[in-house]
């Protein structure tokens, strides 16, 4: 259940090429080998209406939220939320240029017991070898 979604202003589509982004943080999230790869999942949401800092119009933002399920140690944590923060900064890096852009993660671990999943692609990819 490793799952981030990033939750970005409308604007940033005209700045970022975002299917990058959720590529270079899916690879990331995947090159911790903290986690299956059928488990992960990537995903980015434009916010229609947003108001940022000043309201000047070129503000823009994009929140990431990295949702797992209990059970990894401090220190993986760390190091998957500093390989995930490190590929977005990689490819947002030509919007630091400016003083109008934030970028934000954060971890939030998953109770399993109010969680219910459902997965066919995991036995796929155990079959190929590929967690």
């Amino acid at each position: 259940m490793p799952h981030l979604a990033i939750e970005y202003s409308a604007n940033l589509e005209e700045k970022a090429d975002l299917d990058a982004l959720c590529r270079a943080v899916h690879g990331a999230i995947l090159e911790c080998g903290l986690f299956e790869v059928g488990a992960v999942r990537v995903r980015a949401f434009p916010a229609r209406h947003f108001a940022i800092a000043d309201l000047k119009p070129e503000n823009a933002f994009a929140d990431m939220s990295f949702r797992i399920g209990k059970g990894r140690g401090a220190d993986d944590k760390k190091r998957v939320g500093e390989a995930i923060f490190a590929a977005a900064s990689e490819v947002l890096a030509p919007l630091f240029a400016s003083p109008h852009f934030a970028l934000s993660l954060e971890i939030r671990e998953i109770d399993a017991e109010l969680s219910w999943k459902k997965n066919a692609m995991h036995a796929r990819f155990r079959a190929d070898g590929n967690n």
